[in-house]
């Protein structure tokens, strides 16, 4: 009985396939799968036209990039808000400023530089000039130096959101020119020293984005 079952498996055409198939060679396709191979060939090509087609159409759509320009600056008008504490520093970064503005032919009569007592106040002041409606821009500049306890940390961080909430209450760009230094030595480095003036770049930022306000946002 063992040795006529042996023989069985032998000649079954399943068990030949399935050798053939783990020697490396599959059965040749029959009538029925060659058909339906070029069935999902067709299918496919198919699909492929169609993707093309619509690759095509995208293309076809102009792409616009907004951005705002450093040298298309008339009639924009800029307040800056500077925190008279830590004014060392502080006098520094706006020379910095108006160096720059004057530099990209922003004019004298189109800025107006308003004073605070410290980076605390910089927000509420720069959300009113915001909506003033007088100004493309706002630049706020300002300096924070850690002491020995966490009043840094909080006059930081409400200078910092301070500064947000005006742009976003307003609808007119507040630039962050603040410093928040570990010590004074980092401070005037940033303010013209080693490590350039930082209200100069704030005031490159203010530029770029009353810019792109001005000729795309309104």
């Amino acid at each position: 009985m063992a040795l006529n079952l042996k023989t069985t498996i032998h000649h079954s055409p399943l068990a030949s396939s399935s050798r053939q198939f783990i020697n490396g060679f599959s059965p040749k396709p029959t009538s029925m799968s060659f058909s339906r191979s070029s069935s999902l060939k067709g299918f496919g090509t198919q699909i492929a036209i169609e993707r093309k087609e619509r690759l095509s159409f995208v293309q076809t759509e102009a792409v616009r990039h907004l951005t705002g320009f450093l040298t298309k600056n008339e009639g924009l008008r800029f307040a800056l808000v500077v925190a008279r504490f830590n004014e060392l520093v502080t006098k520094l970064l706006l020379e910095g400023a108006l160096e720059t503005f004057k530099k990209y032919s922003v004019k004298e009569e189109n800025i107006d530089v308003v004073w605070v007592p410290g980076s605390f106040e910089i927000g509420v002041v720069a959300q009113q000039l915001g909506k003033s409606g007088k100004y493309t821009a706002v630049l706020c500049i300002g300096a924070v130096v850690r002491g020995d306890t966490t009043h840094y940390d909080a006059v930081a961080n409400s200078a910092a959101s301070g500064v947000l909430s005006a742009g976003v209450n307003s609808g007119v760009p507040c630039i962050f020119g603040v410093l928040t230094c570990d010590n004074m030595d980092q401070a005037l480095n940033r303010a013209g020293g080693k490590s350039g003036n930082k209200g100069a770049e704030a005031a490159l930022t203010a530029i770029e984005m009353a810019s792109l306000f001005e000729h795309h946002l309104k």
